[in-house]
């Protein structure tokens, strides 16, 4: 296993207007993206388990010509209003950094997303 952010040139998070929060995910190389896309461990089951969110209301889409990911999901206070401590959703990408990429071939999503979540 390595982690994402030892594998990630960029990985950011960012309001997509007040209701949504979108993640990046940026490689270097194709031979990173090519590896992280194998695994298959950038996936909506993931962000719905760290980001506390309806599963079905997760959006991610893979961007082969940048080596990119982008993630979508719904904020869940609006930017800006009372009880939000993050209003402009750039501290919300901290989980994926040490998110664990198996490296062997084999899937391993559900254990790799049962220890990014026991990190929150």
């Amino acid at each position: 296993m390595v982690k994402l952010g030892d594998l990630a040139r960029l990985i950011r998070s960012k309001n997509a207007g007040p209701f949504e929060l979108t993640f990046d995910i940026m490689f270097e190389t194709r031979e990173s993206y090519e590896m992280v896309k194998k695994s298959g461990v950038i996936n909506a089951q993931l962000f719905s388990g760290l980001y506390s969110t309806p599963i079905e209301l997760v959006r991610v889409y893979e961007y082969d010509p940048a080596y990119a990911y982008k993630i979508t999901i719904p904020r869940p206070i609006v930017s800006g209003s009372l009880g939000d401590s993050d209003v402009h959703g750039g501290q919300q990408f901290g989980p994926l950094v040490d998110l664990e990429v198996p490296i062997d071939g084999t899937s391993g999503v559900e254990e790799v997303s049962a220890s990014a979540h026991a990190k929150t």
